[in-house]
């Protein structure tokens, strides 16, 4: 009874990993555009988000004050949290081959970038820290505007972009989103038993 489960679950995991391969094959090579091409791979960059992090910070401080302060470093350390984690401890765990380094793929995977990271691809840290930190200002913005719960838009397009040049398979996104999205949670519960929930003054 023992080999048949085991023989199951192992076909199971199979036919995601197929279904990880078909999906970014879709992404990467089949659904590109020469527009895509030119404005994803700057998605990636924390550079090309700087006037988005400094909005988030002159808005925090303008409209909360103090607590304002004090949810700017909250964010901060979310993102730091949700980094190490993904880094330092999944990726260390967890070895897989970047499509970029994929000699399998090597003939057909569109590589966008001028550096594909030696770093394991599952999870993808993109993921996990940019879902964490949209899981974080959700949860404790919602109450001042509706308009928050499009955060998770700006997560999607930097993790989508890094399918889309090569360097992550949907499945590292997926995982990477899921385990951020509970660190962010996480992070905004401690927040708001410390300083109550948000609302502009």
């Amino acid at each position: 009874m023992i080999l048949p489960d085991i023989s199951n679950h192992l076909s199971f995991l199979q036919q995601i990993i197929q279904f990880d391969y078909w999906l970014f094959r879709k992404i990467n090579e089949q659904w590109s555009n020469p527009f895509f091409d030119l404005v994803l791979p700057f998605t990636r960059e924390a550079e090309f988000w700087l006037p988005f992090y400094l909005f988030l910070l002159v808005f925090s401080l303008m409209n909360f004050g103090k607590k304002g302060a004090w949810w700017s470093f909250g964010l901060i350390m979310t993102s730091i949290i949700s980094d190490l984690i993904s880094s330092s401890l999944i990726k260390h765990t967890i070895l897989r081959l970047r499509p970029c380094h994929e000699p399998l793929m090597a003939d057909t995977v569109r590589v966008l970038v001028l550096y594909c990271p030696q770093s394991s691809s599952f999870t993808s840290s993109h993921a996990c820290n940019h879902f964490a930190a949209s899981m974080f200002i959700f949860s404790t913005m919602k109450n001042v505007s509706k308009w928050w719960r499009l955060i998770f838009l700006w997560a999607f397009v930097i993790c989508y972009a890094q399918v889309y040049v090569g360097v992550h398979y949907p499945i590292d996104i997926i995982g990477g989103a899921i385990v951020g999205c509970g660190i962010g949670y996480t992070m905004s519960v401690f927040f708001r038993k410390q300083f109550g929930t948000m609302g502009l003054q």
